[in-house]
Formats: C-alpha cells, structure tokens, sequence
C-alpha cells in the first residue's frame, strides 16, 4: 500500500527542509526522506559546524591581544574539547528547530534512504519513492504527485589521494578532530581551504596552503584575492601556488610528506596532517536515477531553470546541480521549485545577486561580477574602492585592514558587483544584495545615510568614489 503526497523530498538538507515547508504553505500534503539528520551537510558538516569553531578561534586570537585594548588576561589557554562541545550544543539546537519546524508544517519525515522507481504497479510514471531502513523493516512507499531531488553532495578528493579519515583528511573529518595537529598542510585554496587556513592559524595550528591555480580564492575578484593572500601571509600561513601535489609521492609514517610540482621544480612538504579541500562531489549514487530519464553530467543532475529534470514531475536543486554550492543558494532554489510546481509565475534566479561569502579572518563577500568578468562581458567599467583605515569603527575594533570595491557600468551607472574584505563583510554583503536585487546605482547607495561610527560607512564611501567623491578618502 503507497502513501500519497504532493511532494515528496529525497534529502532534508536546508534546501529540502526549506522547499518542504514553503510546500506546506502553500497547502501541500509533504513528506522528507533523510538517511541521516535534518539539516544536512550545512547543520552538521559544514556551515554552522565550522563557523562554530571559527568563532572559538577568533575569541582565542582577541583574548590573546586583549592588552592592546587595555585588558591584562594571564596565559590564556585554548581547551579544544570545550571548543568542540560548544559546537555540537549549537549544532543540538538548531536541529531541535528544524525538526519543529518539520511538526508545525505538518511535514511527515521518514528516517531512511529514499529510491526512485521507475514504473510500476503504484504508477505508470517514474517517481515512486521507495524508503528503505537500516534496520532492515519493510519498506515504506510514497507515491508522489512530484518529486525533489536534494541530496547533497559530499568533499571530493584528488585522483589517486583517497581520504583515510586520520591522516588525509576531508572537511568533515577536520570538524570531529579531538586534538589539534602542531602542523597541517591544506590542499586547495578555495573558500573552505582558506576558511580552516585561517581557523587552524588562530588556533595555533602550523598551517601551509597548496593551491594549484596562480592564486588563492580564483573565483573572487584579483585584488580581493591579493589582498587576502597578503594578510593570510602577514598572520604567518604559508601559501604555495601553482601546486600541482603529486598523489603517488604520499608517505604516511607518523605524519604525511608528499611532493608537489611548483613551475616546474619540485618540491618536498611535510606536516601532521592533511586536508583535502578540493571542491564537492554531488550525491546521486543509488538513488535510481537509472530508472527515470534523468540527465547527468559529471556526477550531477541536469535541470532547465525551473529546476525540472528531463522528467517533468521530478525537480533537482540544490548541490547535486551544481553551480554555486552554496547553503542559502539551495534554499531559494526549493523555493522557486515549489513554486513553480504549484503553478506560480517564477522568475529565473539571477546568479549575480547572489552574495558568496569567506568567514575566515579577515572575512571577504561578494556580489555580481568581478571587474575583469565585467570587461570581458564588454562592460566599461568605473570603481570606487575606500579602505576601512580611513572608517572609525574599524579603528575602535582593532581591524582596519581590507576595502570595499565597487563596480558600475560607466554607460548606464548600473552597479555590476561589489567585493569587500575585512572585518564583518559577510554581514554587511546583505546591503549591496538588496541594492542589486533592487537594481539600485551606487550614487544611489552614496546617498543613503550610513550611521556614524559603524563598520557599515565603509561601503556609502566606496560608492561615492565611484565617482571621485568620497569624503575621507
């Protein structure tokens, strides 16, 4: 006997969860099916877990230089168990949130790995869910007006260098270690290479980064990138690039040496531990994709930009599509699929007014395009830029180093990107969200009143210097 739904959602993940209770609003009967927890990679591998412990490093580093502010704290200590506890307890928390969430949108949740079926005695159509548990109890089958794909995707690793979870490690290992290594050698300097670089410094942590591009952070704009490498080698991380690492050249005794070619020349490295950041790989293994006519390329789901797969009742978001991996991303994805599913008007999700952050110290964020991806769109550009030396509030925090950039199109003044560094740019990225979002110039931001002393002055003075017309610059 099948249980019908208007949904069903392979993977609870925050784009799942989300795209289920947005499908609850909108009067669906919604059931989720997860293999593990609600909340996913982001809840309990990945965003909140590590800015968790970024969070633990940059208290460590402030009590540390406590007397420059005048506060004398004897021998501060780091106790990385209660670093690590404090984690899970918000890790606790906020899955108890979600899985009230789950109660009030009266979303029925089933705790075991989901599969689609193609056609069969519950429907002539692929899409029948079929839940199966660990435990080995009777299947549970869901028979589905539509389906959501939103499985996720898990850390990739390089050609020939597997994980071993001890000594080669993945993001999610790094999140269980118990101790600290004295030294770890980071491989890849995306956003989350360069996020633990910068958490495990904190920490005290030996740290050396192996990035095989010409530079850290490739996605982000040069200068933002430069800027970055700088202050990361002023806070004592070793950064390498053009690193192509040698896999078969590992050795693994009582830490991990490996070779790697650097223009040409090689060159030997040796450190506790490594960690594999090397992008992510979408989940869709076993999860009967061979019984639908769904279109993969490379290990990820093909959709049109309404997120519906080759078979139209089955939408994919999320991870497992590809694009931008990001949490917030998945989310508004699941949105417009619903939506879009309940027969509403839904607009393409426009990639340049998603803001992508960097939560390392100094922290980075960005929206729209990078100036050298504006003129190779054929845009002639102009730039403000305006460095948080100059913002007060920078001053009283003790964190002046970093700038705002901002981008507009000289014909038209429309603003085509913004890219900040420095001290708490991840929450300010929002204003210049809304500002594209609403399609708004920067004489426009100029004009808005930015309250005197806030970190936040900085961005109305870069977009004054659009135009030349900064005031403290």
């Amino acid at each position: 006997m099948a249980t019908e739904y208007d949904l069903v959602i392979i993977g609870g993940g925050t784009g799942g969860y989300v795209a289920a209770i947005r499908a609850s609003q909108l009067k669906m009967k919604v059931a989720i099916v997860e293999k593990a927890e609600l909340g996913g990679t982001c809840l309990h591998r990945g965003c909140i877990p590590s800015k968790a412990l970024l969070r633990s490093a940059e208290v460590y580093q402030q009590t540390l230089h406590a007397d420059e502010f005048g506060v004398q704290v004897e021998k501060p200590s780091l106790d990385f168990t209660k670093v690590q506890q404090r984690k899970q307890k918000i890790i606790d928390q906020l899955h108890q949130g979600v899985q009230s969430l789950m109660k009030k949108g009266k979303i029925d949740v089933y705790q075991g790995f989901g599969r689609i079926l193609g056609p069969s005695i519950f429907s002539p159509m692929p899409g029948t869910i079929s839940v199966e548990y660990s435990d080995g109890k009777e299947n549970d089958m869901l028979l589905p007006k539509n389906v959501l794909i939103a499985t996720g995707s898990r850390p990739n690793h390089l050609s020939g260098l597997e994980f071993d979870h001890n000594q080669i490690l993945s993001s999610d290992d790094a999140l269980t270690l118990e101790t600290l290594p004295h030294s770890m050698l980071i491989i890849g300097g995306g956003v989350i290479g360069i996020e633990w670089a910068s958490m495990l410094n904190d920490f005290g942590v030996d740290v050396t980064i192996l990035e095989y591009q010409d530079r850290i952070l490739s996605t982000e704009d040069t200068e933002i990138s430069k800027e970055m490498s700088k202050l990361l080698t002023k806070k004592g991380i070793k950064i390498i690039t053009n690193a192509n690492v040698k896999a078969d050249s590992v050795k693994k005794d009582k830490g991990v040496s490996l070779q790697v070619d650097v223009n040409g020349e090689t060159q030997a490295y040796q450190a506790d531990k490594v960690l594999m950041s090397v992008g992510r790989k979408g989940n869709i293994e076993n999860i009967g994709l061979e019984n639908t006519d769904i279109v993969t390329e490379k290990n990820l789901i093909m959709t049109n930009e309404f997120y519906q797969t080759k078979e139209s009742h089955i939408y994919a978001i999320g991870d497992v599509i590809g694009g931008l991996q990001l949490a917030h991303v998945a989310s508004h994805e699941g949105l417009k699929a619903v939506e879009h599913m309940a027969g509403h008007t839904v607009d393409k999700m426009d990639i340049t007014s998603i803001p992508s952050c960097v939560y390392s110290s100094p922290e980075a964020a960005s929206i729209g395009l990078t100036e050298a991806q504006a003129k190779e769109n054929d845009y002639e550009v102009k730039v403000g830029k305006f460095p948080f030396k100059a913002v007060g509030k920078a001053l009283v925090h003790g964190e002046s180093e970093g700038f705002v950039k901002i981008i507009s199109d000289r014909k038209t003044n429309d603003l085509l990107g913004v890219h900040m560094i420095g001290p708490h740019v991840t929450d300010m990225i929002a204003e210049a969200g809304l500002a594209k979002f609403l399609d708004a110039t920067p004489w426009e931001i100029g004009e808005s009143i930015h309250p005197h002393p806030t970190l936040s002055e900085v961005i109305g003075e870069a977009a004054l210097a659009v135009e030349g017309n900064q005031i403290h610059g």
